[in-house]
C-alpha cells in the first residue's frame, strides 16, 4: 500500500492537476476569499486623519503597534476595518488551549471529540469577541490621546470605532473558517500569511533602489537573496525534522484468527510548540516600548530606561528574547502534548517501546526524549528569530521579514502545498477506483 502512494505521488503533475476539478474550485474560492480580505484593509474607519495617523504608526514603528501592524499588512497604520486582523482570534486560542490544562471541566470538553471541539471553538469565538473589544476601546482613546489623529474625539468615535473593528475582526474569522472549510489551507492562518506576504512587493522595491542608489551594493543585495532562501531551506528542514520512537504491538487473537505482531512510530517533531514562543517574547518585550511612545516621553523614568535597554538590538533585549523563547517553547510543548496520556494509549491498545516498560516508564521515556528535542526546537527558533535583528541592528542589512514572521510564511506554504498534494492524491485514487468498477462491470 505504501509504495503505490508512493507511485502516485511521484505521478501528480499538471495533467493530474487540470483535472481536479474540486481542488480548483477550493483554490478559486481561496484566492477569492483572501482578495476581499485585501479589499478591506484599504477601507478606513471613520473620523481619523490619514497624515496623521501615519506620522503616529510611524513614531510607534519599533514598538507592538509596529508588529501588530506588519501582521495586519499594513492594515493598523491606515487604521482600516480590519486593523486588529485575525490576532484576537489566536489570542484567544491560546488562552483556550493553556486553560485545558488547568480547567477540569475544558479538558473533560477537549476528550470528548468533535461535539467537544465544537464546544471549545464556541468559547474561542466568545473570547475573541471580548478581546478584540478591548483591544477596539484601547486603540480609540489612545488614537484621541495622541494629538490630532482623531477629527471629532468622544464617545461617539469611540463606540462606532468599537464596533467597526470588532465586526472586521468577527468577519476575519468567519472568513477563516470559510476558507478551511470550502476553500484550501487553515483559513486563520492564510489570512495572517496574505497580511504578511502583502508587504513583500514594497520590501523588494525598497532594496532594489537602495542598489540603485549606491546605498546596497549589488553583490551584497545578491549574498541577501542567497541567505534569504538558505534561511527558507533551513527552516523547511527544520519542521520537518521528527524523532521517531519504535512502537511494537504484539501478536493478538480475535476469535479464532490470530493476528500477527506489528510495529510503527510514534513522530515527535522537533519543533512542537510552532511560531507561539516568538509571538508571545515578541508582545511582551515590545510592550514597554509601545508604553513609552504612547507618553512622550512624559512617563515615569524607570519606564524610559527600560526602554532604552530592550530597544531592538540592545543585548538585554537579545538576551531576554532568547530566554523567554526558549521557556515559551517548554511551556507550550508541556500544553499541548501530554506524554502521560500518549503512555496510556499506547498501553491501552496494546503497543509497547522495545524495552521500556509500559505506563509510567513509558510515559518518563517520551517526556525524555521530547525534553531534550524541545531544546533543539527552541534554540533553532532562537537563532532564526535573532537573525534578522542582528542583521538590522549591526550591518544595517534591510532584512524586513522579522524571524516570526519569515517562520509563519514558511510554515503556512508548506501546509498548503501539503494539502493541495493530498487532494491531488485523493483525487487520483479516484481514477483507479472508477476504472476498476467499469472494468468490473465489463467482465
Amino acid at each position: 500500500m505504501a509504495s503505490a502512494a508512493e507511485q502516485l505521488a511521484a505521478n501528480i503533475n499538471l495533467a493530474a492537476f487540470g483535472k481536479a476539478t474540486e481542488l480548483k474550485k477550493r483554490i478559486w474560492f481561496t484566492l477569492g476569499a483572501l482578495i476581499v480580505y485585501r479589499l478591506g484593509t484599504y477601507i478606513p474607519v471613520p473620523g481619523v486623519d490619514p497624515i496623521e495617523l501615519g506620522r503616529l504608526v510611524q513614531q510607534n514603528s519599533s514598538g507592538i503597534l509596529g508588529w501588530i501592524n506588519g501582521m495586519a499588512g499594513g492594515a493598523l497604520g491606515r487604521m482600516a476595518i480590519f486593523a486588529l486582523n485575525i490576532m484576537p482570534y489566536i489570542s484567544a486560542s491560546i488562552i483556550v488551549q493553556l486553560m485545558t490544562s488547568v480547567s477540569p471541566h475544558l479538558e473533560a470538553l477537549k476528550k470528548e471529540g468533535e461535539q467537544g471541539r465544537k464546544t471549545l471553538n464556541q468559547y474561542t469565538r466568545y473570547g475573541t469577541v471580548v478581546l478584540a473589544t478591548f483591544q477596539a476601546y484601547a486603540i480609540a482613546v489612545g488614537l484621541e490621546g495622541s494629538g490630532n489623529v482623531v477629527l471629532d474625539p468622544g464617545w461617539f468615535f469611540r463606540v462606532s470605532t468599537v464596533i467597526t473593528l470588532v465586526g472586521g475582526t468577527v468577519f476575519l474569522m468567519w472568513l477563516g473558517e470559510q476558507i478551511t472549510a470550502r476553500g484550501i489551507g487553515n483559513g486563520i492562518s492564510l489570512i495572517i500569511f496574505a497580511g504578511i506576504v502583502a508587504e513583500l512587493p514594497r520590501a523588494i522595491a525598497g532594496t532594489l533602489e537602495l542598489g540603485r542608489q549606491g546605498v546596497l551594493s549589488t553583490y551584497l543585495i545578491i549574498g541577501i537573496v542567497i541567505m534569504a532562501v538558505a534561511v527558507v531551506m533551513f527552516i523547511v528542514f527544520m519542521e520537518r525534522a521528527q524523532r521517531r520512537i519504535l512502537v511494537q504491538y504484539p501478536k493478538r487473537q480475535v476469535g479464532n484468527k490470530v493476528f500477527q505482531g506489528d510495529s510503527s512510530h510514534l513522530p515527535l517533531k522537533l519543533n512542537t510548540a510552532g511560531v507561539i514562543p516568538p509571538i508571545f517574547a515578541s508582545s511582551l518585550l515590545l510592550l514597554p516600548i509601545t508604553a513609552a511612545n504612547f507618553s512622550a516621553g512624559q512617563g515615569p523614568g524607570w519606564l524610559t530606561t527600560i526602554t532604552a535597554l530592550l530597544g531592538p538590538g540592545q543585548p538585554l533585549f537579545m538576551v531576554l528574547y532568547v530566554a523567554m523563547i526558549i521557556f515559551f517553547a517548554f511551556f507550550y510543548t508541556a500544553i499541548v502534548f501530554n506524554p502521560k496520556d500518549t503512555a496510556d494509549n499506547l498501553k491501552k491498545y496494546g503497543g509497547f517501546i522495545p524495552g521500556i516498560r509500559p505506563g509510567e516508564r513509558t510515559a518518563e521515556y517520551i517526556d525524555y526524549v521530547l525534553t531534550r528535542i524541545t531544546l533543539i526546537g527552541a534554540l533553532y527558533l532562537s537563532l532564526v528569530c535573532m537573525m534578522p535583528e542582528i542583521l538590522r541592528s549591526y550591518w544595517a542589512l534591510p532584512f524586513y521579514f522579522g524571524g516570526t514572521s519569515l517562520l509563519i510564511v514558511v510554515s503556512v506554504t508548506m501546509d498548503t502545498v501539503s494539502q493541495v498534494q493530498s487532494h491531488l492524491l485523493a483525487h487520483q485514487y479516484e481514477g483507479l477506483v472508477k476504472k476498476a468498477k467499469l472494468r468490473g462491470t465489463r467482465r
